[in-house]
């Protein structure tokens, strides 16, 4: 396919963004989430022939472009800075969400690829985790539409977390180390997690982004996991055991935490690869309808609520256990 055949649906996608963008920097409100709504309003270029090549290609290769520059944010001196125990925590909760979700999934009689989507974007960094592991995911006949409406809610959790989690750090009377602690480790979003954080105060702000990068960084051996785990399936056919987009992330972390990629080269990399999901989120939208996504049903949403309440309840536990 060439550039000319790509450019209108990735013009599309592209156009809702920007559209998406405006209305959450003017107005309030997730990003993410404004972009997948704008895009199911334009579902009717889906089976457009002009539009749709570019839709396609915006919603898988520039999406995996988008996780690939997430690399550019993390650095090891960030996340060592949070100390062992802290560290060991998050990492463990990670684990046990992703876990939890897999097993409920079973219970709920779902495919259990549904469960460590889900169980995954609310471990990790919400939506951009979603889209990350579905790439590597096995494609059903709902995949598209069950990995929507992830995004949709991880998103609206997140946003709802931002505006309840902080009112509970002075009811669990957690000092600001503490508070960063809890709300790095169990909100989905990172943008929702620096708003939190902020809301307490500037070094709780400070402590709860650090988490959140250090759950960022653990999308890399998720994924990697993942991708072997499913070329075995398969046994060793069309699914490579490195994503390259995973490659490009952990080169530019490598590259970041070597001091080589300059403060203004990450801060742009970092916005590039939000303009890049929010776009495949935009193609994504475009490619679905509400009719699909109520087709569903229920279920999605009870794993991504009972997996949120499992891994807070985990954090603040090992906050409890420790004794910050």
């Amino acid at each position: 396919m060439t550039v000319r055949g790509l450019w209108p649906g990735f013009g599309v996608a592209a156009l809702i963004a920007v559209t998406a963008t405006f209305v959450s920097e003017r107005y309030g409100g997730p990003q993410f989430l404004f972009a997948l709504l704008f895009g199911i309003a334009f579902n009717f270029l889906a089976i457009d022939p002009r539009t749709r090549p570019g839709i396609e290609f915006t919603a898988r290769t520039v999406l995996r472009f988008g996780v690939g520059l997430l690399g550019a944010r993390i650095t090891v001196e960030q996340i060592s800075a949070l100390g062992v125990a802290p560290v060991l925590l998050v990492m463990g909760a990670v684990l046990a969400t992703i876990l939890f979700g897999t097993a409920l999934a079973r219970a709920m009689k779902l495919p259990p690829a549904e469960g460590v989507l889900t169980g995954g974007a609310v471990a990790i960094c919400g939506a951009s985790a979603a889209l990350a592991i579905s790439a590597v995911l096995p494609k059903g006949e709902r995949s598209s539409q069950f990995t929507l409406l992830t995004v949709v809610g991880v998103t609206a959790l997140s946003t709802l977390a931002m505006i309840f989690y902080p009112a509970l750090v002075p009811l669990l009377e957690l000092d600001a180390a503490g508070a960063g602690l809890f709300l790095g480790g169990t909100i989905h979003d990172v943008a929702q997690v620096v708003g939190a954080g902020y809301m307490i105060s500037p070094e709780a702000g400070v402590t709860a982004t650090f988490v959140k990068l250090l759950r960022v960084a653990l999308l890399v051996p998720v994924v990697m996991a993942l991708s072997i785990f499913f070329h075995n399936k398969k046994k060793g056919r069309g699914t490579p055991l490195l994503p390259w987009f995973l490659v490009v992330f952990v080169l530019l972390a490598a590259a970041n935490s070597a001091g080589w990629v300059p403060p203004q080269a990450g801060a742009a990399l970092a916005s590039l690869s939000r303009w890049c999901l929010v776009a495949a989120i935009a193609a994504l939208g475009v490619m679905t309808s509400f009719v699909e996504l109520a087709a569903l049903g229920w279920q999605p949403v009870i794993l991504l609520v009972s997996e949120t309440l499992f891994l807070a309840s985990l954090i603040m536990g090992g906050l409890l256990w420790l004794g910050i």
